[in-house]
């Protein structure tokens, strides 16, 4: 049986793509998608919301009670204590240096901070100036690795960059399986290996593959363990050398963490390890549907220091979009929609 599966031939053929930084994304229209996230993270925004509404309602002048009760909101919102900690130590230098100085000036100083914090190191990926971008997905089992690869691969089909994927993750037969089912929907290139073959060997075939049909972008799926950090970080380098071997110059120019959006405080452990073994560059929050505890990705962003880049909204290909912190933002503070909510109750 063949390495590589192929788009059929029947299949159109691809858009030529746009420059990387001007690709826009498919994506659904701004309100929709801000109704998806506002559902999404509906746990925390009732929570949060619950207690600032009686908090910030009045607009009466800020004192120590008011910013207890909003510190209480923020941990029962899964922020975690170190970053509800370091927000209040922020809203407190604020309204000591005459910044804010009414409840009613929490909530939109909250709102142009958090925006600011979720941004500044960049949400968009980072492409490579010629030749195939690499970018490998790493992640734990069970938090949707496989399965964001997929929706990955559809996102830069879509976008208009032709990508081929490397099946790296060997050690799981039925994570390559589901990879191949996948990129025949998809209508992308996949290049496989043999059960527990070394994962770099499959890594370096990929990379032979994008450069041989000229892709854009190859994405490797790697083995969703963390058994030691050591193993993990030698795993992951033999992959890196492995792409570099063909010549691909930067290579990987992304490593992208998958972590269980459901998951609160655990999926920061797992980012700090997985930051220190494999170099992360971005993250992709899977599940964030449901109950997902939206807190998270401030404690994410503030403890690990790696920026937000993908949001997964479902279990559909297309239900996953770029992180957009403005939309992320004003649907976790959403308080005009829970207070027509109650006004209705």
């Amino acid at each position: 049986m063949g390495l590589f599966s192929k788009k059929k031939k029947e299949d159109p053929p691809a858009a030529a793509p746009a420059k990387a930084d001007e690709v826009d994304a498919p994506q659904p229209e701004k309100k929709g998608m801000l109704a998806k996230l506002t559902k999404a993270i509906l746990r925390t925004r009732m929570v949060l919301n619950r207690k600032v509404l009686g908090a910030v309602g009045l607009g009466q002048k800020i004192d120590d009670d008011v910013l207890e009760t909003i510190e209480e909101a923020m941990i029962e919102a899964d922020f975690g204590v170190e970053t509800s900690d370091f927000l209040m130590g922020v809203l407190r230098s604020a309204w000591k240096s005459g910044k804010i100085e009414t409840t009613s000036d929490i909530v939109p100083f909250l709102r142009k901070d958090l925006k600011h914090r979720l941004t500044h190191r960049g949400n968009k990926l980072k492409f490579a100036d010629k030749g195939p971008t690499v970018i490998l997905v790493v992640g734990v089992n069970g938090a949707g690795k496989t399965t964001s690869v997929a929706k990955l691969a559809w996102f830069l089909e879509k976008s208009g960059h032709h990508t081929v994927l490397a099946a790296a993750d060997t050690f799981r037969a039925a994570a390559v399986k589901q990879l191949e089912t996948w990129s025949e929907r998809i209508g992308c290139e996949i290049v496989t290996g043999s059960e527990k073959a070394d994962p770099a060997s499959v890594a370096h075939k990929g990379a032979e593959r994008a450069i041989e049909i000229g892709a854009d972008v190859l994405l490797v799926d790697t083995a969703g363990r963390l058994h030691t950090q050591k193993n993990l970080m030698d795993e992951l380098r033999k992959i890196r050398n492995a792409c570099r071997a063909k010549q691909i110059e930067g290579a990987p120019h992304e490593t992208i963490l998958v972590l269980d959006a459901t998951t609160g405080q655990n999926a920061v452990v797992q980012a700090e390890m997985f930051k220190e073994a494999a170099e992360v560059t971005g993250l992709f929050l899977a599940k964030l549907d449901g109950t997902a505890k939206g807190g998270a990705v401030l404690s994410i962003n503030e403890k690990v220091e790696v920026p937000v880049k993908f949001v997964g909204l479902g279990e559909k290909l297309e239900d996953m979009q770029p992180f957009d912190a403005d939309q992320f933002v004003e649907a976790l503070f959403d308080l005009e929609s829970l207070s027509a909510e109650n006004e209705t109750d």
